[in-house]
């Protein structure tokens, strides 16, 4: 006979197998968030920094902050078909300094992954590894990117390969170090429980190292993707004939200063979107991870 309980398993067990993931995933939570104050403090707080950016710049004209364009004069010219500066979302260059810099980003974030994921798992799994490699990525870490931009124009010909190398390198760093520390918490137990099961290195690695580093990668990946961004602005800046870092430095150097402040919020909300989308991936791939989360209530 069943009972209550059973029914109610049973129930619970059917769900949790047709539970939501992937963009399914997202879209179910904010539609759940809709019911809590999150977004709501979400928007009133981005209100209150932009009522603060326009009283400090255009409503009371405070000293110093006058200089710079307040958000109804950047928005006059971002959404205005005929810039007074030069750039909207009606002008073609715009897009041209995004493709640029996304570009960039991509190419660079993909060596990053691809040599960063798979150094970072041999080094947190074999103590020679890590003897050999740490070492070196210890020393290289602390030197600022910037330090980096006179040897990188020596080492790479033109603009495009110095920029890409400037953001590989510093996302290598973030991306390798969180991967050694994701498989150096794996618990040692696990570890034994294979061996004892006849698993060879190989099973090892693939079905206890991987999955057990991955929260770890992909935490790394998406501070490594805000690295990227902010070590290819400082490049283009300095060695770079497109992309929003030039498009930044080059309103400076001419005095327009629109231009420069529509640079900057849109590298935010595009570096926004490539972490989100990072994000995306990361729980597509381990559904495992984020339901045991759900289960937690985070």
């Amino acid at each position: 006979m069943t009972t209550a309980s059973q029914t109610t398993e049973t129930v619970n067990a059917g769900r949790r197998t047709t539970a939501p993931t992937g963009l399914a995933l997202y879209w179910y939570r904010f539609q759940q968030s809709l019911s809590t104050p999150k977004p709501y403090l979400t928007v009133l707080g981005i209100g209150l920094w932009l009522f603060t950016y326009w009283l400090l710049c255009e409503g009371l004209r405070v000293d110093r902050f006058d200089k710079i364009p307040g958000p109804v004069a950047v928005a006059k010219d971002w959404f205005s078909p005929t810039p007074f500066q030069g750039v909207s979302i009606f002008t073609e260059n715009y897009y041209n300094h995004i493709y640029v810099s996304c570009r960039r980003i991509l190419i660079a974030f993909a060596l990053a992954t691809g040599i960063g994921v798979p150094l970072g798992l041999f080094m947190g799994w074999s103590q020679r590894v890590r003897e050999y490699a740490f070492p070196i990525l210890e020393t290289l870490r602390p030197i600022p990117i910037l330090a980096w931009v006179p040897l990188a124009i020596l080492m790479f010909p033109g603009f495009e390969a110095p920029v890409i190398f400037l953001a590989t390198l510093a996302s290598l760093f973030v991306t390798t170090l969180n991967t050694m520390l994701g498989v150096q918490s794996i618990d040692e137990s696990y570890f034994r429980a294979a061996g004892c099961l006849g698993s060879s290195n190989w099973d090892i690695f693939k079905n206890v190292v991987v999955p057990g580093a991955l929260p770890f990668v992909f935490t790394g990946l998406q501070i490594s993707i805000g690295v990227a961004w902010f070590s290819l602005v400082a490049a283009e800046m300095v060695s770079g004939d497109h992309g929003l870092g030039y498009l930044i430095v080059d309103s400076y150097m001419n005095n327009v200063t629109v231009p420069m402040v529509i640079g900057m919020i849109t590298l935010g909300f595009v570096g926004w979107i490539t972490s989100v989308l990072v994000r995306i991936v990361g729980n597509w791939l381990m559904q495992w991870h984020v339901k045991a989360l759900a289960l937690q209530g985070r």
